[in-house]
């Protein structure tokens, strides 16, 4: 009794009673379970995207790739020239006295355009006159001579010929009287020895003959060729007087003149340039990258500013000067209005005509035969997305597609280089 009292009393009066303790985690358990919501929450984050960079429809040039016909052109700007041109150039050294022809006046073969003085070019002509001359007269002089020679050894023969002939009848009428002893031995032998050595003589001046005129043959022709080469000397030295009036030369136009009165000019100086403005030809200069495959016989097209003309290529230069190629254009004789020498004319050449291939716009920067990377525009979307794409052969605005694109695909042709290092931008 006294023990279950005592309990009661307890309770009354509010005493305690222990309880038992929950056991407390472990600091590593938590430390792992950061860790991996931090794990997870990076892994999260790393696969949103970037938010792409917004760049202005309106400042980028869009084009759809399309299938059909497509035409490989090359452009380049170039002058219009004269296909025929003469060039007057001095043949000797000279002061201009007087110039009767300014440019852009019409002029003819025989029309004097400037006169030159020099008068140590007139003194060398004079010299070379009087030296032919001395030669021709040594000449006259030489062939009187050996004229003489000739007669006087003709006349020698002719008297040898005579006495010959006598000493030879004497002998026989001798060797007559001899056999009919009216004469003796000795006088019969001395007729037959004049008469022998008379024939010995004729002969050697008969060969003495023919050696002087042989002899005078080859003299005659030493002279004659230094007469010739000084009548060279004369007429070159002539013509170098009389090319100090310059002559038109041909019918044209009087293009340039670029010389005034007292200027002193040397061989080889440009002394004016005559053309005939009505044949013209365009010369035109296309980039080295694009000129491989222009050929004699193509079709091209030249803008004259106030026309387009069909004319043809002519002529391709064999070497690339400055990194273009010089392609000469025969045009037409009938030209707009305002073509003349030196107006810049800007020409397209047809390299050919492709049938049924996938082309799209020339990008900026785009080779032919090259791999690019162009932004195409994403269906239904504002975001381009930059895609490889194999590029073929290449025209002045156009470029054949090979592989990255499909039919009906917008893409970016204008230069991107601002976003390199983004995969996709969007078109507000």
């Amino acid at each position: 009794m006294g023990g279950g009292f005592g309990t009661r009393l307890a309770l009354g009066r509010g005493v305690d009673i222990p309880k038992a303790k929950k056991p407390r985690r472990k600091p590593w358990v938590l430390a792992i379970g950061g860790a991996c919501v931090l794990l997870l929450v990076t892994v999260g984050l790393s696969r949103l995207r970037p938010a792409a960079p917004t760049v202005e429809r309106a400042s980028v040039w869009l084009d759809t790739v399309k299938r059909g016909p497509m035409v490989r052109q090359v452009k380049g700007a170039g002058t219009l020239v004269p296909e025929y041109i003469r060039w007057l150039t001095a043949d000797t050294a000279g002061r201009v006295e007087r110039i009767h022809v300014r440019p852009g006046a019409t002029v003819t073969a025989d029309t004097l355009l400037l006169e030159l003085s020099n008068p140590d070019v007139q003194l060398q002509a004079l010299e070379a006159e009087r030296q032919l001359a001395s030669v021709e007269a040594d000449l006259i002089q030489v062939r009187m001579e050996l004229e003489t020679q000739r007669l006087a050894q003709e006349a020698m023969v002719a008297s040898l010929i005579n006495e010959s002939a006598e000493a030879g009848r004497r002998a026989d009428a001798n060797e007559a009287l001899h056999q009919k002893a009216h004469i003796g031995d000795l006088e019969m032998q001395q007729a037959r020895e004049k008469a022998a050595e008379l024939s010995r003589r004729l002969e050697l001046e008969r060969k003495k003959l023919q050696v002087v005129a042989s002899s005078m043959k080859e003299q005659l022709s030493a002279q004659q060729g230094q007469v010739e080469r000084l009548k060279a000397v004369a007429r070159f030295r002539r013509a170098q007087v009389e090319s100090m009036k310059v002559l038109a030369g041909e019918d044209g136009v009087l293009q340039d003149l670029p010389l005034e009165l007292g200027q002193w000019v040397t061989p080889g100086v440009l002394l004016a340039k005559v053309v005939k403005p009505e044949r013209l030809k365009a010369e035109l200069r296309i980039a080295e990258t694009q000129a491989r495959d222009i050929q004699p016989g193509l079709k091209a097209l030249v803008d004259t500013r106030n026309g387009v003309v069909e004319g043809q290529v002519a002529r391709v230069a064999p070497a690339a000067s400055q990194g273009t190629v010089r392609v000469e254009v025969s045009l037409p004789a009938e030209l707009p209005r305002g073509a003349r020498p030196d107006l810049t004319v800007e020409g397209t050449v047809e390299l050919e005509r492709l049938g049924d291939v996938l082309s799209v716009g020339r990008p900026a920067g785009a080779q032919p035969n090259a791999t690019m990377a162009l932004f195409r525009l994403m269906p239904g979307s504002d975001e381009a997305v930059r895609v490889p794409v194999q590029l073929g052969r290449g025209s002045v605005n156009a470029v054949e597609v090979l592989q990255g694109l499909q039919e009906g695909d917008q893409v970016v042709l204008s230069d991107m280089a601002a976003w390199d290092a983004v995969e996709r931008v969007r078109l507000r």
